[in-house]
């Protein structure tokens, strides 16, 4: 198993958007309650404090 540092930076845009930037590259989310969906094609559903699923879409 290999591990290793990760960096990521979220800056928010407005209420709903975010701006996410790492490593690999800069990416926009926009959340819509418990949801939430980003440029990249990810989608994760915040199921309670601490404990989300997270998909790829695309």
């Amino acid at each position: 198993m290999t591990m290793g540092f990760v960096w990521r930076k979220r800056v928010r845009l407005s209420t709903s958007t975010s701006l996410n930037l790492s490593k690999t590259g800069a990416s926009v989310s926009k959340r819509a309650g418990r949801a939430s969906v980003s440029s990249r094609g990810n989608s994760s559903f915040r199921i309670a404090k601490g404990l989300s699923f997270r998909k790829k879409l695309w």
